[in-house]
């Protein structure tokens, strides 16, 4: 089975995110740049299905030069091949890069494409469903557990206040949720493997594909409010603190 998996290069949560001096985007000196962590459950649910009913596994990153440290990694996790795309210094929204992956896509024979169902840094849930619209394929989203037999997948997903079972006739493509599974870390030996495989490098006027301009544009980033100390109640008794934490409540919060 050819399976495709769709990987974006994010700031580590434990990264401490400043706004940069244009007010519209962040600085990237000390950053600790990392594979996005749903993009990792990706990668290891396609090494799974590979090993265990054959195939290839090709990762796709469209992104910047420094991308390419996320593609090693998911080479040294067990990928046999890496795709990078390179905006030339073009901003592109999620619709954008769908409309470019897309494009790339179609040129191979995917059985199955894998992506994380979001981004940690930007949250728009919109690449991989966006992906399987342009492609033209069916896709389900936000995958716990599944399954393929006969040239169907079958995916439990999750919803608000429990779960989904639903089916569909490959090619698919598919997002991952928390609980699908615990991506593997990279071997030494994997490690050293990932280093010297090549990764395919193309400019984004070389796919072929147009972006056009961006739908959606960052025109200014702040920080949220700071948040006040909290308090602490005070009462002889646990009734007393009941008391005055709902009085507090009701009189200065105005929430009850």
């Amino acid at each position: 089975m050819e399976i495709a998996v769709l990987l974006k290069q994010v700031p580590a949560t434990e990264s401490l995110i400043e706004i940069a001096d244009d007010g519209a985007t962040i600085k990237t000196d000390g950053i600790n740049w990392v594979m996005n962590p749903y993009d990792e459950m990706a990668v290891e649910e396609a090494l799974q299905i590979r090993d265990a009913v054959g195939g290839s596994v090709t990762v796709f990153s469209l992104g910047p030069e420094k991308a390419v440290e996320a593609l090693r990694t998911a080479l040294a996790m067990g990928a046999d091949t890496a795709v990078r795309i390179d905006p030339e210094g073009k901003s592109l929204d999620g619709l954008a890069t769908a409309k470019v992956l897309a494009g790339e896509l179609r040129k191979g024979a995917f059985e199955l494409i894998v992506a994380g169902h979001r981004a940690v840094d930007d949250d728009n849930f919109q690449v991989g469903p966006a992906v399987a619209e342009f492609m033209g394929m069916p896709h389900i989203s936000m995958v716990i557990r599944q399954e393929i037999a006969d040239g169907k997948i079958c995916c439990t997903r999750t919803i608000d206040g429990g779960t989904l079972v639903l089916e569909t006739a490959l090619p698919a493509l598919i997002t991952t949720q928390r609980g699908l599974n615990e991506p593997r870390y990279a071997s030494l030996p994997g490690i050293m493997k990932a280093k010297k495989k090549p990764i395919d490098t193309r400019t984004l006027s070389e796919t072929g594909t147009d972006p056009g301009d961006p739908m959606v544009k960052t025109l200014a980033m702040r920080l949220p409010p700071q948040r006040k100390g909290g308090r602490i109640i005070d009462g002889d008794s646990a009734t007393d603190k009941a008391a005055a934490l709902v009085k507090a409540l009701r009189e200065e919060v105005k929430v009850i």
